[in-house]
């Protein structure tokens, strides 16, 4: 699953191929959550609220880049580095 970007101790990655929502996946700790990308609400797992907030942010700056990445992904293309929370 490649990463497509990591700030602060979270990484976000997406799966090529993946079920629909289009989403992506977020790992920090031990927590682990799937956001949609069109709501960027949370379809699985959990975040403390911190770490939840900074992806919510980064994810609304974003959520065009996600959007593609997503469309490429399941064309199984090469993923672009999406720039980290500063």
């Amino acid at each position: 699953m490649p990463e497509i970007c990591r700030f602060y101790g979270i990484i976000v990655r997406m799966y090529y191929a993946d079920h629909y929502p289009p989403h992506f996946h977020v790992f920090y700790g031990e927590y682990e959550a799937i956001i949609n990308i069109e709501t960027l609400g949370i379809i699985y797992g959990k975040l403390p609220p911190k770490a939840h907030s900074l992806i919510i942010e980064w994810a609304t700056l974003y959520q065009d880049l996600l959007i593609l990445d997503w469309e490429k992904a399941r064309r199984f293309e090469e993923l672009d580095k999406i720039p980290p929370l500063e």
